[in-house]
């Protein structure tokens, strides 16, 4: 990506579950921020030349022989420096300073008392007060690096936040990425804007005009083949590219029979009538639902749809002729994710299923022209193309579809009730005005049937579950606290509207920390 790279801040990569968050912080500032695993850092400081370096948590311990260390020359690169939690840690333990285990660990809501001012957070809090923070941590600073102060301690940790005001280096004990931390995403706005002197200016329409550029220099007179799952990710890269280079770009639609009602018709006419996009749409309803017959296992229909679809558009592709590029709707969680401590880089065909590999058969380099951004980012990119609301804002759902909101086995029938089930749930939120409070929504098919009365006859039919999630980030999430009047009306609907549902349930469950999917 071409971008304005003094202006830009480098999250060096511990391990933790909620670095993502602490990248999204930064950008939600109007600072344009990447991720790299500590073994990488050095490389991406080198392409980046970022204005400041923060350090993420991480389960590791500073005191094992083998734990991650940051750049020592990263110190040396006279930069501001926020270490994070473990971030912290190795901070200390690199320039000086000592840490230890101990009996017990802080984890959970936190109160920090701010013992003197401090650049982090000058304007926001001050000397004498006491603010909510989330910690996670087992080991402790006890021994500061020579040049460092307390600046805020906690009843569980003394050295909460410390910093060395010369160097304009900083460390929380506590974790500001979290929401549980009420003034976390002002802290790190402070830090990248007032300690880093960053102007906070980096906008979608910037990175649209750069990303337009970047794919015609890519790409040049070459031809582009995009899979189109329905989703957000491939649509709006889709319209980027093909705002970029035209009838270069032709887009495959792989309709599997899995997606909820009537949005296979919407694809098709967005693209052929709205953007006259090529499109080829292909129904494959068939194939799939036969290849799914008799596969109960979750990860095995994964598996079955994500190759069948890769066969499909393999196929497709040969019809028109081939391509010289693949377009995927890659956000930048999935670039992350597949550069772990465990393993690489992985190439998937992650704009439908993300999982298996490109086939190295087919023979195309990649245009991700999204890699660098996350869900809701993607969003705005949309309503910047100008995709209608209705498509942006639709809540996520997975690639393979109502496969997995089938738990057992999938039929046509099955597809088709749920279809209809989950229909008239949306419809009702909508009509309350609650779709966009709510991050996502659904119906699951129960793999259990039970006997009801409707009327003047016994039923044996399905138990349908009804789910509902607030997120603002879409790693964790909490219920949505629908009153008993609305989910008895979606209740009584779904049971009188759709054959072979005798029974509605709500999930109360809600989405812990540091998982990813929620389905």
């Amino acid at each position: 990506m071409t971008l304005p790279l003094q202006d830009s801040i480098l999250i060096v990569d511990f391990g933790s579950q909620v670095t993502q968050l602490i990248a999204r912080r930064v950008r939600e500032a109007g600072v344009y921020s990447e991720i790299a695993p500590f073994n990488a850092a050095a490389e991406a400081y080198e392409r980046l030349k970022p204005k400041g370096i923060i350090l993420s948590g991480g389960p590791s311990s500073v005191m094992w022989e083998d734990s991650p260390r940051a750049p020592q020359p990263f110190f040396d690169a006279g930069i501001p420096i926020l270490g994070i939690c473990y971030g912290q840690q190795t901070m200390m333990q690199q320039l000086g300073g000592n840490v230890e285990g101990g009996e017990s660990g802080e984890f959970g809501r936190a109160f920090i008392e701010v013992k003197k001012s401090c650049a982090l957070f000058d304007g926001l809090w001050s000397e004498g007060e006491r603010h909510q923070v989330w910690m996670s941590h087992g080991d402790k600073v006890t021994q500061l690096a020579p040049g460092f102060e307390v600046v805020a301690v906690s009843e569980g940790a003394p050295y909460a936040i410390t910093a060395n005001e010369e160097k304009r280096f900083y460390a929380t004990q506590f974790h500001p990425e979290v929401v549980h931390t009420p003034d976390g995403a002002k802290l790190l706005a402070n830090f990248v804007r007032h300690v880093c002197g960053l102007a906070g200016d980096w906008t979608m329409a910037e990175f649209r005009a750069t990303k337009i550029a970047d794919i015609r220099a890519q790409v040049g007179e070459g031809r582009v083949i995009c899979g189109l799952s329905g989703g957000v990710d491939s649509a709006v890269a889709a319209v980027l590219i093909h705002e970029a280079i035209g009838d270069q770009l032709t887009c495959v639609f792989v309709d599997h029979g899995l997606m909820r009602l009537g949005e296979a018709e919407q694809v098709v006419s967005l693209f052929r009538e709205h953007y006259g996009i090529k499109l080829v749409h292909v129904n494959a309803e068939e194939r799939f639902l036969g290849g799914l017959a008799g596969l109960t296992d979750p990860e095995k229909k994964r598996k079955f749809i994500g190759g069948e679809f890769i066969a499909v558009f393999e196929e497709e592709a040969k019809k028109i002729g081939g391509a010289d590029f693949l377009a995927q709707g890659t956000l930048y969680p999935d670039v992350i994710e597949s550069v772990s401590f465990t393993g690489g880089p992985s190439v998937t065909i992650k704009s439908h299923h993300n999982v298996g590999g490109l086939p190295e058969r087919m023979n195309m380099k990649l245009v991700e022209p999204l890699r660098e951004l996350f869900k809701d980012e993607v969003r705005v990119l949309g309503r910047e193309l100008g995709l209608p609301e209705i498509f942006v804002g639709r809540h996520p759902f997975p690639g393979p579809g109502l496969a997995i909101r089938i738990p057992g086995e999938v039929s046509k029938e099955r597809c088709d009730i749920l279809r209809k089930a989950d229909a008239v749930y949306l419809e009702e939120i909508r009509n309350a005005g609650l779709y966009d409070a709510i991050w996502q929504a659904f119906a699951v098919l129960l793999p259990v049937r039970t006997v009801g009365v409707m009327g003047d006859h016994r039923t044996y039919d399905s138990v349908c579950a009804l789910r509902a999630v607030t997120s603002t980030d879409g790693m964790t999430a909490d219920i949505y606290p629908f009153d008993a009047a609305f989910l008895s009306r979606v209740a009584t609907r779904i049971i009188n509207e759709v054959k072979g549902i005798n029974r509605v349930v709500y999930d109360y469950t809600s989405k812990p920390p540091g998982t990813i999917e929620w389905e």
